[in-house]
């Protein structure tokens, strides 16, 4: 079911929302029947405490929130969802002092609590509706929201059922969806159309690999999403352990978020011209696997020596940067599940980009606090180049030492990228570990909000 908000004129219950320090006066405040209620449940307004008020008939009248303290809320996001799979059915709508962009916050939160990944297992979302906060564009957060919905569901659905063709059918949809063109090049034509690298790393699968490519938009600037594809990733011959391959199905959720920022973009309507380029592979192990030491030629012709297989996210990347790079659109991103680096550095909720586009940061930064969306950047460190260029050959795709390796990951994708002004990359995790507001354990969108903010101060026709 799609995400929505209640109808505008649906009968709706209060859910006053309340700070810790005011919480005596609110309850003070109450009517006879409700006030008894709330000091019998020890309502002190503390971050995420709900109290459902008593009503005529023993029918609700509404509900109590805990906001909690400033300091409390800082160290979190999404805090009024944490009612949604309380609250009882029915249409709600706030009742508290917010900023415009604290009721958006609150409003998309309460969209992306409600969803739930049912494929393989049934299960009801909460069936609390709240009527969209007055002055948010509702219609926006709606688009927003499901398009979230889509790459969590990417993300979650495992390799058996989400392999590089499967992609390609999601892919496809997502284009018909809002009549987009696209193309695909698979299997040995990846070779006749000079993607060697693409056609290296899933050679060895059963499943062919593929490049996807689709197009929307007939005027205004040009951007170009790039994302990770990596449908399953044993690692090659360089296998991983068990405890390394347990989350891979996750490999391709730059893939899934390009895809989830895409549809944002189609389904506002942004005026500019828009392509996405997906290399959808699974690094399998087989007689014809690329193997350690093997040196590949990429599409741009830099020539990059393997030295382990299980880096094998930016080769495919590499060949499809290339061609992104060709048409020298106005700005490239990429997103891609690149690093373990990235999340001993940052850990698993604030993703790393890198851009030398000193305006296109700061617009990013702000972006991604105003709409509750973390980055933090990271440099294109120039003086770590000499660690990915191994003698060899131009390129080496996994630098020994052990040090720096979202950065040198970086640098690495950065030298394909020659041709077009401005570039930024994402090192995305894709990964909820643990359950929270909004966030439930399992596959989850980083940084598509907040480059959506930023697009219209980066990208001016």
């Amino acid at each position: 079911m799609p995400l929505a908000f209640a109808a505008a004129d649906a009968k709706s219950l209060p859910l006053y929302l309340v700070e810790e320090d005011k919480a005596g006066a609110f309850v003070a405040k109450r009517r006879a029947a409700q006030k008894p209620w709330l000091e019998a449940q020890r309502f002190t307004g503390a971050l995420g405490q709900l109290c459902v008020l008593p009503g005529a008939g023993g029918r609700p009248a509404g509900a109590a929130f805990g906001l909690g303290t400033a300091k409390a809320r800082a160290r979190g996001r999404f805090h009024i969802a944490r009612a949604v799979a309380e609250l009882p059915e029915g249409a709600w709508h706030l009742d508290g002092k917010l900023t415009r962009a604290e009721a958006e916050e609150a409003a998309l939160g309460w969209l992306l609590a409600s969803y739930r990944f049912t494929r393989y297992k049934t299960g009801s979302a909460p069936k609390a509706l709240l009527k969209a906060p007055k002055g948010v564009n509702a219609a926006r957060i709606e688009v927003v929201a499901n398009a979230e919905a889509l790459t969590r569901d990417l993300i979650n659905t495992p390799a058996s059922d989400m392999g590089p063709e499967e992609l390609e059918d999601a892919f496809l949809a997502l284009a018909a969806r809002h009549g987009a063109r696209t193309e695909v090049i698979r299997g040995e034509d990846l070779l006749a159309r000079n993607f060697p690298m693409i056609h290296a790393v899933g050679r060895a699968s059963p499943r062919a690999p593929r490049l996807l490519d689709l197009r929307w938009g007939e005027e205004g600037p040009t951007l170009t999403l790039v994302g990770k594809g990596v449908c399953f990733d044993t690692g090659g011959l360089d296998i991983k352990p068990s405890s390394s391959m347990g989350l891979m199905k996750k490999d391709m959720g730059g893939a899934a978020t390009v895809m989830g920022l895409a549809q944002m973009i189609m389904g506002l309507g942004l005026k500019l011209r828009l392509r996405v380029l997906v290399p959808a592979v699974e690094n399998a192990v087989s007689g014809n696997s690329f193997r350690p030491q093997d040196i590949l030629k990429s599409r741009k012709g830099l020539t990059v020596e393997i030295n382990n297989t299980d880096a094998e996210g930016r080769l495919v990347l590499a060949d499809a940067l290339a061609l992104a790079d060709e048409e020298k659109p106005d700005l490239i991103v990429s997103m891609a599940t690149l690093t373990g680096a990235a999340r001993v550095a940052l850990g698993p909720d604030v993703p790393p980009f890198f851009t030398d586009d000193d305006g296109l940061a700061t617009a990013l930064a702000a972006s991604s606090a105003r709409v509750a969306d973390p980055l933090w950047r990271m440099p294109f460190w120039a003086p770590y180049e000499p660690m990915i260029e191994p003698g060899i050959a131009d390129l080496d795709n996994a630098p020994s030492g052990g040090m720096a390796g979202a950065v040198t990951a970086a640098l690495f994708l950065r030298r394909f990228v020659t041709e077009s002004p401005r570039y930024a990359h994402f090192d995305i995790y894709g990964w909820q570990p643990t359950a929270a507001p909004a966030r439930p354990k399992g596959g989850v969108g980083q940084g598509a909000r907040a480059i959506l903010d930023a697009l219209p101060k980066v990208l001016r026709p």
